[in-house]
């Protein structure tokens, strides 16, 4: 049966699905909201669909698809540039600091922030014990990156700037569940704090910070 609005496929509480969908309602993209239920991901039907077997997955009415919630956030954000939050920069330089920006979310934020949710939060979700030297570990590395934030964020508004892009949002899933777990740690650096209540206290995260649903 055909549709007619773009279909976003994941779990309610899944970071990167809570990142994608944060992302199609800031730039004002009504969606369904398909729920792939635990394990269901590496069923052969939705192989099909997406090769590695994991969520999101974003599902266009002409067919076309696409995986990983930072390229989904790309294309969203460039098909419908014109309506919404605007979250990519135009100019040349202000594209290259963006790209800069998203290297290091991704290098200096997200690789350290996952590990250190998933230590905690992951392992109690699935009855395990958390190693807490792990995470202090890990915890004491990912300070060190949010002191660098700090100097980022003395000099302007955001992270790749002064306006809001996509890299700021991309912080916001694993940045949520962190606080969970120490809640003050954005607290602690006077202009990471202040980034983090702007960020965080967004409409469209609020709208999907106790699960994704549909908007269609």
């Amino acid at each position: 049966m055909a549709f007619t609005n773009l279909k976003l496929y994941g779990r309610p509480l899944s970071s990167a699905t809570r990142r994608a969908a944060v992302i199609l309602i800031e730039k004002k993209v009504p969606f369904e909201f398909v729920l792939v239920p635990n394990r269901e991901h590496k069923a052969p039907e939705y192989l099909k669909k997406h090769p590695f077997g994991q969520i999101p997955l974003i599902e266009e009415p002409d067919g076309f698809r696409l995986y990983e919630s930072r390229a989904i956030g790309r294309y969203i954000a460039e098909k419908y540039a014109s309506q919404g939050t605007p979250l990519l920069p135009t100019e040349l330089k202000a594209k290259a600091i963006f790209e800069q920006a998203a290297s290091s979310e991704l290098a200096n934020f997200d690789f350290l922030a996952s590990q250190a949710v998933k230590e905690v939060i992951g392992k109690k979700r699935e009855g395990l014990t958390p190693d807490y030297d792990r995470f202090n570990e890990i915890y004491s590395e990912l300070s060190a990156k949010l002191d660098a934030y700090e100097i980022i964020l003395s000099k302007q508004k955001y992270i790749a700037g002064d306006e809001i892009t996509l890299v700021d949002l991309f912080h916001i899933p694993f940045g949520s569940s962190l606080v969970t777990i120490v809640p003050d740690v954005f607290e602690k650096r006077p202009n990471v704090s202040r980034w983090w209540n702007d960020i965080s206290s967004r409409p469209s995260w609020q709208s999907v910070k106790e699960g994704v649903h549909s908007t269609a």
